[in-house]
């Protein structure tokens, strides 16, 4: 396939597998590269800038495809040293950073003189166009759907996607609810340049995380999910559970005088709890909307495959041959 953003990354397919907290390691971001997408190393995954670079020498050893690594800039209990983080980034060959979460600006020239190109993840038009005046190469739009942090505006990528199309210049993927051939056409239609998937590269079987975490995606619907955090204008789209149900109760008592302090228990340190334990019902873990269209957990290299296939299906047999041949 050629799109933009093929052509920006060169990669074979426009198939970005999303930053995710434990989840991003060399494993699935080398199997994501190694089938035509991008796969990407989530940077504070790795408690320290020297970890993350052993973890992109580890994901050279296992492709020689291209990957990029996230970096999210998010109101943390602790300020990570995000100029060491860039600096393994740089040193390691890696020429292709996803941001999320605040605005990378003030990194950005670390990240330019680096020879870096940068896809910022947003969920408003606004945000991205923001993204386009400081630098960034591309974006990566999310929609209300998405697992994660959708933001505060609660626009699906029905409506969001032809807006950002009518008002960027850069390419973008779309974010939030992306999972199969079906997923792509409608977003190339809608006017994106590709996809970035989370959810559904998360219950595939390079996935390193528990294999409940996988059948819990499996067996949820699309109404399995619950928006937390909203009180604090750091929403975050769940998958319900019973930490998920503590912390929503705590929320409804406290109200408008929620505290971040208030639900720590239900948010703080559970992702190794549910990725590399595998008590899914630990607490608070990011889940797309997206879990209601996944039904297997096959490798990823089988996954793109599909993706592509179907597209490929959809766009010159179904599509195509809804139009009159005699125009």
């Amino acid at each position: 396939m050629k799109t933009r953003i093929t052509e920006l990354f060169a990669i074979r397919y426009p198939i970005i597998q999303g930053g995710m907290h434990f989840v991003g390691l060399a494993d699935l971001a080398a199997a994501v590269s190694n089938a035509g997408g991008l796969g990407i190393i989530t940077a504070l995954t790795q408690r320290t800038p020297e970890l993350l670079a052993k973890e992109i020498a580890r994901c050279r050893e296992m492709t020689d495809q291209p990957f990029g690594v996230n970096l999210t800039f998010l109101p943390t209990f602790s300020e990570p040293p995000y100029a060491e983080y860039i600096a393994a980034i740089a040193e390691g060959g890696v020429r292709i950073v996803e941001t999320a979460g605040r605005s990378p600006e003030q990194y950005m020239p670390a990240l330019k003189a680096a020879g870096i190109k940068v896809i910022h993840k947003c969920t408003s038009v606004r945000h991205a166009l923001k993204a386009e005046r400081i630098g960034c190469d591309a974006a990566s739009v999310d929609g209300f759907e998405c697992g994660g942090h959708p933001g505060e505006d609660d626009v699906p990528n029905m409506i969001l996607l032809p807006r950002a199309a009518e008002t960027l210049k850069i390419p973008f993927v779309a974010s939030g609810g992306m999972a199969d051939g079906r997923s792509l056409v409608a977003a190339l239609a809608l006017g994106a340049d590709g996809i970035n998937m989370g959810t559904r590269f998360l219950a595939t079987e390079e996935a390193p995380v528990h294999v409940n975490v996988k059948r819990a995606i499996v067996g949820a619907s699309e109404l399995d999910t619950r928006l937390i955090m909203r009180a604090l204008r750091n929403t975050e789209r769940v998958l319900n559970n019973g930490g998920v149900e503590r912390l929503l109760e705590i929320e409804r008592e406290k109200g408008a005088d929620l505290k971040i302090a208030d639900i720590y228990d239900q948010v703080a340190g559970i992702y190794p709890k549910v990725m590399v334990e595998g008590d899914v019902e630990a607490g608070a873990w990011s889940c797309g909307m997206v879990a209601g269209l996944i039904h297997d957990i096959p490798s990823v290299k089988t996954l793109i495959d599909r993706i592509v296939r179907e597209a490929e299906q959809l766009t010159f047999e179904r599509l195509a041959g809804m139009f009159d041949a005699r125009r």
